[in-house]
This record gives structure tokens, C-alpha cells and sequence, in this order.
């Protein structure tokens, strides 16, 4: 898929990113990471190992005024490859959008390759590193059982070299683990977690079908079903496999703005902000599903900044259409009016900050583009049949 192309002057000094890709007889693939100042992205099919460990950041990484966020994406025997594939796509796109947080990614292990599941190997895996930074993010990923093999066959399943590379995995989670360290487990690497102790205490959620065995290495933990992913303090679990997504763009939003989780989930064609407790899809990329790109600036404007009275004539003036024909344009590709979308983004903003603050009906109203808690009310009555305070109540 291709990428729009960002230039400096509108992200800063964002770095690009080259890699290099072959895949090597027997099926091997291999990658080398490189980072330049360049605004584009290029992939360059010649020879090179996958080492996703070389990574060397320069330009915007040393500026002060960047906060750095340190990501170990910790790659266990029989890597599930979805399980990084995806949530790690979301950081890379959360770097190119925005430049007011760098989320800096090392890939570590036990071993410098494994093998993962779709057969692919990883190669130059950093070692486990001693003690890890304030503030560091832990990635754990799953596994699978059986790696596939050439011809479509499956491996012969757990040896004991995975079983002592797994141990060495939970004595370094059990040993560096901190507090103010966030542990984010994707799929299965939940039960790694688990087996290190550091989900007692905790509410939890892993895949559906590993739901009852996080449950017994985890006795002291409340393990949650039907869930996309749980935050409880500095722990974050997901369920299976794609909910990661979900996860890392939550995390996203959390660390950056709502423009920047937006516009990543719009490049991975998924639905944002999907709660944890909720399966439906998204408010936040309802009446987007369209190729009318001035009616994806105005809803890009809107989303951006909730708490500024858009008036239609600004609207139009960035639309590049007089104000009757892109109130006519707006419904007929996004399905509602102008103040209706404007007004759901703000519905669901507030859901959000009631499920996830402690803010009083007041401050949320504000926080969310409401004039008044009135006004609020009137708005969320045009969405869901229960009131406000139901939001606060479920999420207790």
C-alpha cells in the first residue's frame, strides 16, 4: 500500500524510514533497519539478514523538546509474528504522523534468531537488557504451539530449548519488571506475565481459548473475558491476536491526541478507540467510509479539536467548497449532517472520559465541546437510551 508522502515541513523532522528485504533460499526472510532524514520510505529488495535490532535513531530522537517513550518488544520461542506485526505498525505510523512523541522500538529475547510462526526467522534479536529506563514499555507476544513448515506441514511443537528460553523469559520479567514500567501483553504473552507473578492483584485478559489457563497460573488475578483488552494501572492485556491493535492504538491516544490515533487507524483500515468493555465499532471512524477527500479534511479538522465551535463557513473555507455544497456533499458521503457527526465525536469523547477519569459532569461537558452538562445530556440522549452516569456505572 502506498504512503502519502509527508514532507518536513509539515511533520518536522520526522524520520523516514529504508528497509532492506530478501528472502533467502529455504524461505528465510530477512530485513535490515535503517533510519534517515528523509520524508519518504523506500524498500529495496537486496541481500541482508532481518535484523530487527539495528536501530539507530538520529535528528528528531536528540531534539529535548521530543519525549522519548523506550519500547522492549520482548520476541519468545515460536514468535506469533501477527502478534508485533501489527501493534508495532501502529507505533511506526504514531512516528510519521506526529512529532511530539518518539516511540523508540527494540526488539530483545533470549536468542539473537527465532523462528516464528509462519516460518519466517528473526534475526539480530538484542540480548535481554540488565535493567530497563523509567517509563519503559514491555511488549510481550504470544506464541504458537506449531511453527508452519515448508509445504504447508507443522512443527513438532514446544522443545526443551523453548522451555528454557521461557524460563529464562519470566526470571527476567520477575528481576526487571518495576514500578512506572508499563507491561503490555498481546494475545498469549499474557500467560508469561502470569507465570512471572506480575498480573496477581490484577484484572487481565488474554485469548478467549487460553482464558481458563491464564486463570490457573494467575489465581490471584481477576482474568476478564469478552474483552478486546484491560487496563488495570501499569498493566495492559489484550485478547487474541488483532485485538493488540486496538490495545496499541488506545495507548496511542493516550500518549499523543486524538488526530494522531485517528489518522493511524485510518491508514490500517481498522475502527479506532473501540473500548475495551464495548465490541462495537468505533464512533470515532463512523461516516468515513469514503474517498472524498475534502470531506476527510473537515472530519480530520472537527476530530482534531472538539472543543472549537466549527462554524460552516470555516468548514467550507477548508473543504474548498461554498458552504451549501459541502453541506450537501458532507451527507451524501458521510450519511449524516455536519453538527450531527460533529456531535456524536463529542458523545463519544465524553463516554470515554466518564468510563476512564473521575472528572465531574461539568469538567467532562468542557473537556468534551459542550457548553454545559445540559447540553451534554441533550446530545447523549440523541445516541443511547441510558443516561450519562451509566457510562461512570459500567465502567465501575
Amino acid at each position: 500500500m502506498a504512503e502519502k508522502q509527508i514532507s518536513a515541513a509539515t511533520r518536522g523532522a520526522i524520520l523516514g524510514d529504508r528497509s532492506t528485504i530478501r528472502l533467502n533460499p529455504g524461505g528465510e526472510y530477512s530485513m535490515k533497519k535503517l533510519y534517515t532524514p528523509q520524508s519518504s520510505e523506500k524498500a529495496v529488495a537486496r541481500g541482508g539478514i532481518v535484523e530487527v535490532g539495528d536501530f539507530h535513531p538520529n535528528g528528531i530522537a536528540n531534539d529535548p523538546g521530543v519525549r522519548q517513550i523506550p519500547v522492549f518488544v520482548l520476541l519468545p520461542p515460536r514468535l506469533l509474528l501477527l502478534d508485533i506485526a501489527g501493534p508495532l505498525e501502529v507505533l511506526r505510523q504514531a512516528n510519521r504522523v506526529q512529532e511530539a512523541v518518539r516511540f523508540d522500538v527494540r526488539y530483545v529475547g533470549p536468542n539473537p534468531e527465532l523462528l516464528t510462526s509462519i516460518g519466517i526467522t528473526l534475526a539480530a534479536v538484542e540480548p535481554l537488557p540488565s535493567e530497563l529506563p523509567p517509563g519503559a514499555w514491555v511488549v510481550l507476544a504470544g506464541d504458537v504451539e506449531n511453527v508452519m513448515q515448508h509445504g504447508g506441514g507443522m512443527g513438532d511443537g514446544k522443545s526443551p530449548e523453548d522451555e528454557s528460553d521461557e524460563e529464562t523469559i519470566v526470571a527476567w520479567l520477575k528481576q526487571t519488571i518495576r514500578s512506572g514500567h508499563r507491561l503490555i501483553s498481546i494475545c498469549t504473552g499474557a500467560l508469561m506475565a502470569a507465570r512471572a507473578g506480575l498480573l496477581d492483584g490484577h484484572a487481565c485478559t488474554t485469548h478467549y481459548l487460553s482464558c481458563a489457563e491464564l486463570a490457573a497460573l494467575a489465581p490471584k488475578a481477576t482474568v476478564l473475558e469478552n474483552r478486546l483488552y484491560v487496563e488495570d494501572g501499569d498493566r495492559y492485556s489484550s485478547a487474541g491476536i488483532t485485538a493488540g491493535i486496538d490495545l496499541m492504538l488506545h495507548l496511542v491516544h493516550q500518549c499523543t491526541n486524538q488526530s494522531c490515533a485517528i489518522a493511524v487507524a485510518r491508514y490500517l483500515v481498522v475502527y479506532l478507540r473501540r473500548s475495551g468493555a464495548d465490541p462495537q465499532l468505533s464512533p470515532w471512524l463512523e461516516g468515513r467510509n469514503h474517498l472524498h477527500p475534502a470531506i476527510h479534511r473537515v472530519q480530520d479538522t472537527i476530530a482534531g479539536d472538539l472543543t472549537k465551535s466549527w462554524t460552516l463557513s470555516r468548514l467550507a473555507r477548508i473543504a474548498g467548497a461554498s458552504e451549501r455544497h459541502l453541506s450537501r456533499l458532507f451527507h451524501e458521503h458521510a450519511g449524516m449532517s455536519i453538527a450531527e457527526y460533529s456531535n456524536r465525536l463529542r458523545v463519544a469523547f465524553a463516554q470515554e472520559l466518564l468510563r476512564e477519569t473521575n472528572f465531574d459532569m461539568e469538567h467532562v461537558a468542557e473537556r468534551a465541546g459542550f457548553s454545559s452538562p445540559r447540553q451534554l445530556r441533550r446530545a447523549w440522549g440523541r445516541v443511547y437510551k441510558t443516561p450519562p452516569r451509566e457510562a461512570r456505572v459500567q465502567a465501575v
